[in-house]
């Protein structure tokens, strides 16, 4: 690429600002940063690895030097060429061209006299019910445990009366035995048997 304004200037001695001024200058049009990184290592005839090295000093002196302004989207051009009224028109155009490549979700209407396809299908997927069916899970397990709870309580209720119930008649038996034995240890006593003991007493 040839550029007039620079011709006679020894390469070497020119810094990459320059040469951006002068490309800028030359195509007359907004370029894109990588763009305007090509057009300079074509010119300067600068290697990769030059062009790594001197591309951040190249990037921070854009920004400091007043004769270019960024567009939006790192896009450079020559500050000359806009009004400053028309600046912020430029940025905010360049604002809306990016929203509209951002594709837009669609959304599907009902119709009541559509078809089939045409109804929204409410068994999609959705973050906000699984965390209701997670919460009605979470009650449902509570409730399970609060019945095996209840259940166990029905059931030690029914050992504690069986226990009792044994006991019951265990000590029913025990007073049974208690009575026979008592009933043996007792002697009867014929009334003749017990006059003549009581003679016998009177006599000594």
């Amino acid at each position: 690429m040839e550029l007039k304004k620079l011709d006679g200037i020894n390469k070497n001695e020119l810094s990459m600002v320059e040469v951006a001024h002068a490309i800028l200058e030359a195509k007359n049009e907004v370029l894109d940063f990588n763009q305007l990184l090509v057009e300079i290592q074509e010119y300067m005839e600068l290697s990769d690895e030059a062009l790594e090295a001197r591309m951040a000093r190249f990037y921070t002196d854009l920004n400091i030097d007043g004769s270019f302004i960024s567009l939006g989207d790192n896009r450079w051009g020559l500050r000359d060429w806009y009004p400053i009224d028309s600046i912020d028109e430029e940025i905010a155009t360049s604002m809306e061209d990016e929203e509209v490549k951002k594709p837009r979700k669609k959304r599907k209407k009902v119709n009541a006299f559509g078809t089939e396809d045409d109804l929204i299908d409410y068994n999609d997927d959705d973050p906000e019910d699984e965390e209701l069916l997670d919460d009605e899970d979470l009650d449902s397990d509570d409730l399970d445990d609060d019945m095996d709870v209840d259940l166990d309580d029905d059931d030690d209720d029914d050992e504690i009366d069986a226990y009792r119930s044994d006991l019951n008649e265990l000590g029913a038996d025990e007073d049974l035995e208690d009575e026979v034995s008592v009933e043996e240890d007792l002697i009867i006593i014929d009334d003749e048997d017990l006059d003549s003991d009581f003679d016998e007493e009177e006599e000594e």
